[in-house]
């Protein structure tokens, strides 16, 4: 199958992309390896924005509630509207696992059907990478980390009702979670490396944390540096002296960062420090021709640079640049 662009990435920046593309009358599709907007799919159940409802809306689609700030459920049901109104072409479930340039110009695409293990080829004049950080956990490297009672990501709180349970990290996702996990009855200790919580914690959400650690509802260690977990218990340092907790699950909210060695792949530059993509700020192209990105991929590992609100305009970029060189 032979199209215009083919995005990489059914994240709200890549759909964004498509429907500029679609626009200009290129022929778009959108291969993701989930399902559309997996990242959103897979917050916390309950999950509230930071962006109000205007800020992550794509494609001149209105994104109407009754609350400034949407939770997930609403985003989901929200970026599928955008789907459905305005005909993109997604094909979900669907992990690109090799570009290639031909000779003739083009992309060759492969991609694996995840629910059926079977291989699928494309081509297309024109490559968007929107693939996001969501899927890259930042390890510790730790002994213990990987135990199954160890997770990266926070879903609900009601299997750990009445569980030991630690938060390694400080930023929203950890006391976010701390917070459903409290309510659902669960011991809460809260290890961050940091000296006092960090300022990227949504303002309506650190008072009530606070108000839990006053009260003695969670226990929080500032300068806690994790050493070991092991099958019942967490060993951390504070101030050079080892302490150890009982524990029977750990959430490690240690952040994201993209997958480089996909870029790479490519033969995308990219910086070893930053993790930043060498492209063109004005067109979003990589040092590879007709290789674009869009979203939070191009924040390399700084994901508080790039969020939907600013990502979701790349796709106007990419589109000009591409329509202009197909004199559309």
């Amino acid at each position: 199958m032979k199209e215009d662009v083919i995005i990489i990435g059914g994240g709200p920046c890549g759909l964004s992309a498509a429907i500029e593309c679609q626009k200009r009358g290129l022929s778009t599709l959108v291969l993701e390896k989930g399902n559309i907007v997996d990242a959103i799919y897979r917050y916390p159940t309950h999950q509230q924005f930071f962006s109000s409802s205007e800020k992550l809306e794509i494609g001149e689609v209105p994104f109407i509630i009754e609350e400034r700030k949407p939770k997930r459920n609403q985003a989901l049901s929200y970026y599928r509207e955008v789907v459905k109104r305005k005909k993109v072409r997604v094909h979900a479930f669907e992990k690109v696992t090799n570009v290639q340039k031909l000779e003739e110009g083009l992309f060759s695409i492969q991609a694996t059907k995840v629910m059926e293990n079977t291989e699928k080829q494309y081509s297309a004049k024109y490559v968007i990478v929107a693939t996001g950080y969501y899927d890259s956990p930042n390890y510790m490297s730790v002994p213990g980390e990987n135990l199954k009672k160890v997770f990266h990501y926070f879903k609900e709180a009601h299997p750990f009702f009445d569980k030991d349970v630690v938060v390694i990290g400080g930023k929203n996702s950890a006391v976010d979670a701390a917070l459903e996990l409290e309510k659902a009855g669960a011991y809460v200790t809260v290890l961050y490396r940091g000296s006092d919580y960090s300022t990227s914690v949504k303002p309506w959400i650190l008072p009530e944390f606070e108000s839990l650690v006053n009260h003695g509802k969670v226990i929080m260690e500032f300068n806690a540096e994790v050493k070991k977990i092991a099958e019942d218990k967490v060993i951390y340092i504070v101030n050079g002296k080892e302490r150890e907790i009982k524990n029977d699950f750990v959430f490690a909210m240690t952040g994201y960062h993209p997958d480089h060695s996909f870029l790479k792949k490519m033969g995308v530059v990219t910086d070893e420090q930053s993790g930043r993509p060498l492209f063109n700020t004005e067109t979003m192209e990589t040092n590879q021709k007709d290789i674009f990105i869009a979203g939070v991929i191009a924040a390399g590992n700084n994901a508080n640079e790039i969020f939907i609100e600013n990502g979701r305009f790349h796709g106007e970029l990419i589109a000009e640049e591409i329509s202009k060189r197909e004199n559309f």
